[in-house]
């Protein structure tokens, strides 16, 4: 059995973030790039799986620039074992991504197909739903337990109401959410091993997909700063200011 794993390069999670000045987007000047942390997650399961005797292989993908090689090693040392970069320095959306990756489905031919619930960038969370809907295949987005069995994968998903259970045939599209695993700490002969591990650099066009996107991105602006909180000195005073000053009772 294959899975195949998106990843997306993004801004450091533990990084705050700076607006460029004209306010048309985010400012990436000397700023630490890492994996996506949702997509680091799909890697960890697949790997898992792996572990378990269950894949046999773990093909990693990533659309971008040629920089996101960094993170295709990093998912390797992980545990993938061959990786595949789409490179495009264009702004792609959601669509196009999903396009891309149906293309590389068809051709790898993978059982599990494995991405990040969302990217912590965009935070669109459509790829998966997408990719799925381009394929004509099963999907369990927000999985929080995947259990694998002879002819279909079983994907506990987190919804509003609490937990669903669904069973998905092959090929099955599955987003990972955060309580899926906890991704492991790559160690240093890993990282050594990944450097020698296959990596394919391809074109938007080697997938028949073109450049750019119908999403425009008109401004970005820093949230709203929060006010300072007020202290109190006593309950009286509290249930006062919910009353006359927060009006919430």
């Amino acid at each position: 059995m294959k899975a195949l794993v998106a990843v997306k390069r993004v801004v450091d999670a533990n990084v705050k973030v700076r607006i460029k000045q004209d306010n048309s987007g985010v400012d990436l000047t000397n700023v630490k790039m890492s994996i996506n942390p949702f997509c680091e997650i799909a890697v960890e399961e697949a790997v898992r799986l792996k572990e378990k005797g269950i894949v046999s292989e773990i093909v990693i993908v990533s659309v971008g620039a040629k920089e996101s090689q960094e993170q295709l090693r990093s998912s390797m040392a992980l545990g993938g074992d061959r990786s595949i970069l789409v490179e495009t320095n264009d702004d792609i959306g959601a669509l196009e991504v999903a396009k891309v990756l149906k293309a590389i489905v068809l051709e790898e031919k993978p059982e599990i197909i494995l991405l990040g619930k969302q990217a912590i960038d965009d935070d669109s969370n459509q790829v998966g739903q997408m990719l799925s809907a381009l394929l004509g295949s099963g999907q369990a987005t927000f999985a929080s337990e995947i259990k694998v069995e002879s002819d279909q994968v079983q994907v506990i998903r987190e919804i509003d109401g609490g937990l669903q259970t669904v069973a998905l045939t092959f090929p099955a599209v599955i987003t990972a959410d955060l309580r899926l695993n906890e991704p492991r700490y790559v160690k240093l002969p890993d990282i050594m091993k990944a450097r020698k591990k296959p990596l394919v650099v391809k074109t938007l066009a080697d997938y028949g997909v073109n450049t750019g996107t119908k999403l425009k991105t008109v401004r970005v602006d820093n949230p709203a700063e929060r006010k300072a909180g007020v202290r109190v000195t006593s309950v009286d005073e509290l249930v006062d200011k919910l009353r006359h000053e927060a009006k919430v009772i």
